[in-house]
């Protein structure tokens, strides 16, 4: 059973270091976004370098850092979805060095009176995917350590936001409305597919995830639309925010997310 994954006693056979070499320090944050349309924004507007790359059979990405108001960022696009996207932390980690990683995407609404015209700042993550099951012992919901500081921040920014469960899911497809309705009544206020693998990843290997969301299409409705999830997924405005997000963390380093 996927539940019976975790294995924290004996050691992993395949390493980073079998396929990169010895690990590089360039950088302590990393923006991470989904968008193509953000990444070709943030390399019009800023000043960059590319210091990496994350290479697959079918394609090559590149790592970027970048300079904004004075500090250097990494800077990548991700894949979607749980595996992939936490795997590409676990690189990025060990080619650039980034260890707080700030992510933020679109998801799923599943409550739009609670959501509408709001940041989405999940405090938890059903587990409907099968990456966290390999990084943290079984569990229904991973808890989302930085929520209530991410929390402060947007009330410091005056930025409108909510906090809530979300449920992270690989089966984009199999979204039913027997699920859609079991998830709400656990509270959670959207769906989207990748951040329980990623904070077990993150929890794991000691790294920070500073994690946002914004609600595009609505899931709990009689005829599914995806209207809105083109400005969810590509609005420029989450990056200004995530830079925000990246000098709070620069001014404390100390921070420990707890």
């Amino acid at each position: 059973m996927i539940t019976d994954s975790f294995d924290n006693k004996s050691e992993a056979i395949i390493s980073p270091r079998a396929f990169f070499g010895e690990r590089q320090k360039l950088c302590d944050i990393a923006v991470v976004t989904f968008s193509r349309e953000i990444l070709a924004n943030v390399l019009d507007r800023y000043p960059h370098e590319i210091i990496g790359e994350i290479k697959a059979v079918n394609h090559i990405r590149s790592l970027y850092l970048i300079e904004v108001d004075g500090m250097k960022l990494g800077f990548y696009i991700t894949e979607v979805g749980s595996m992939a996207c936490s795997t590409d932390i676990i690189e990025v980690n060990w080619k650039i060095g980034a260890d707080k990683f700030i992510l933020f995407g679109s998801c799923g609404d599943l409550d739009p009176d609670k959501t509408s015209g709001k940041y989405i700042i999940p405090t938890a993550a059903y587990r409907d995917e099968g990456m966290s099951y390999h990084y943290a012992p079984p569990s229904d919901y991973i808890d989302i350590r930085n929520a209530d500081l991410m929390a402060t921040w947007f009330e410091e920014m005056s930025l409108p936001y909510v906090k809530g469960r979300v449920w992270t899911t690989d089966a984009i497809y199999m979204e039913t409305r027997d699920l859609v309705d079991k998830r709400k009544k656990e509270g959670c206020i959207a769906v989207e597919m990748e951040l329980a693998g990623v904070q077990a990843v993150c929890d794991y290997y000691g790294f920070e995830l500073y994690d946002f969301l914004c609600a595009g299409d609505i899931v709990d409705q009689s005829d599914y639309t995806p209207d809105g999830l083109h400005d969810a997924n590509h609005s420029p405005d989450k990056f200004d925010v995530a830079v925000k997000i990246a000098k709070r963390i620069a001014d404390d380093g100390s921070l420990s997310g707890h």
